[in-house]
């Protein structure tokens, strides 16, 4: 097992709460700690480690005993929304030629196609160009064109233009 970081406190409190909230879903299952570890192909005592939140614990062994519980797609939410980052992108984004422009922040309430796939956001949330065109990216399976005012066309139109370069990924 590698060395234990050193974490501040916050961390070390942030492990301690994933390990067990990983305990509680093997204990709903009613699965034994061997039967769990088994199925990962790790010992009972690294898995009691992960339990505990040990900072030795690689992030492999925790993704496997996620998976043994089903749990392992959660892993694809970890920092999947960097706001802070995409703060920083927004703010160097390179200045918008004349018929290009749109705001800086985006009311989610004035474009109804873009609210329904803004599921963790409130109705009257604002998010940054480049978020906005990740959001339709990432849900245009959900996205309804017929139903798209055309307010809401032209600032897709625009985000493809600037943001995605003339290209929407879908």
């Amino acid at each position: 097992m590698p060395a234990r970081p050193n974490l501040a406190e916050n961390q070390r409190q942030q492990l301690a709460e994933f390990g067990e909230r990983l305990r509680l879903a093997r204990l709903r299952r009613r699965l034994t700690a061997q039967q769990v570890a088994d199925s990962a192909g790790i010992t009972r005592v690294t898995l009691h480690r992960a339990e505990a939140g040990d900072a030795a614990v690689t992030l492999g062994t925790y993704i496997k005993v996620m998976a043994v519980m089903a749990l392992d797609t959660d892993v694809a939410l970890l920092a999947r929304d960097d706001t802070a980052g995409h703060l920083v992108q927004d703010a160097q984004l390179p200045a918008r030629r004349a018929g290009t422009t749109f705001p800086r922040r985006i009311r989610l309430a004035k474009y109804p196609q873009l609210r329904s796939i803004a599921w963790g956001l409130a109705d009257d949330a604002e998010v940054g160009p480049t978020e906005a065109f990740q959001l339709y990216e990432r849900n245009w399976r959900h996205v309804e064109m017929a139903a798209m005012e055309p307010a809401e066309q032209a600032l897709l139109a625009k985000l493809t233009a600037t943001i995605g370069k003339g290209v929407m990924n879908v």
